[in-house]
């Protein structure tokens, strides 16, 4: 499982996927949200600037990215 660490209170889903590498491109990453590729705690996450805050997992193509609070 890979980990995020916040830099604010929350980071949009899109620019999530981006920060971690699972995607290449924000454009790559909105499409494939709108695709209902993307889940948020277990459920598909279709918006794709949703705040994604400390605590939440996504899970994206076998990947799993945990959000944890700021240092």
């Amino acid at each position: 499982m890979l980990e995020l660490q916040l830099r604010g209170d929350y980071i949009e889903l899109d620019k999530l996927l981006k920060a971690v590498g699972l995607v290449e491109s924000g454009g790559r990453a909105r499409m494939l949200i709108a695709a209902g590729e993307v889940k948020v705690d277990g459920q598909v996450e279709l918006r794709k600037t949703a705040k994604i805050r400390a605590g939440q997992v996504v899970d994206f193509a076998g990947q799993q990215v945990r959000v944890v609070s700021p240092a």
